[in-house]
């Protein structure tokens, strides 16, 4: 698993040359740094002198975004597995008709996959953001700059995960699939513009 891995090993594999781990994975990383940052912002809050109106919101952030970071963990390797599926599909055999057609649609279903994964990334770490929001507005200001840190990962995040649906999408054949993913896209990529402006307006640093 790519999240067992040291921190130089997975740095390294990245750059080695090799389609997996790519922007997905990268992605689904960054966005689980983002909550990270998020609930450690949250927890330097908690139980902390003049933020005693705010704790019980914290401690809600805080397992908030736990469970996001754990599920982000889950979907770096998760990305990378989707990919390797593609990279599956396109080495089956293609001699007689009928391998033809199992192969195509085999790799249909698998690019399918690939864009729904960095999908859910992206929802993910749009709902990071909007948590990261909550700590940089209440939480503890001394750590303001971690809070901004965090939501500026998780935006990376959203728009780099919707540039590998966009890239999956164009292999797909199946027009009404393709029209309802970009529905998707579209309606989140405005999405995060406009968290992004709103919620920078609240760091004061």
């Amino acid at each position: 698993m790519l999240t067992n891995q040291k921190i130089t090993d997975f740095l390294q594999n990245t750059a080695s040359g090799t389609p997996v781990p790519g922007g997905g994975s990268v992605s689904a990383l960054s966005a689980a740094l983002g909550a990270g940052l998020t609930e450690m912002v949250a927890n330097l809050t908690i139980a902390k002198k003049g933020y005693e109106a705010v704790e019980n919101e914290m401690k809600q952030i805080a397992e908030t975004v736990k469970n996001l970071r754990e599920k982000l963990v889950t979907e770096v390797d998760k990305d990378s597995n989707a990919y390797n599926d593609v990279l599956a599909a396109f080495k089956l055999p293609k001699t007689t008709e009928a391998e033809k057609e199992q192969r195509t649609q085999a790799i249909q279903d698998a690019m399918k996959n690939a864009a729904r994964v960095p999908l859910g990334v992206a929802n993910d770490a749009l709902q990071v953001m909007d948590q990261a929001e909550k700590v940089i507005i209440n939480g503890n200001r001394n750590a303001v700059s971690d809070g901004a840190v965090g939501a500026m990962m998780a935006r990376t995040a959203v728009l780099g995960a919707l540039f590998n649906v966009k890239i999956n999408l164009a292999s797909v054949k199946d027009q009404a699939f393709v029209e309802e993913m970009m529905q998707q896209v579209n309606k989140l990529e405005s999405r995060v513009q406009e968290r992004e402006k709103e919620i920078l307006s609240h760091v004061k640093v």
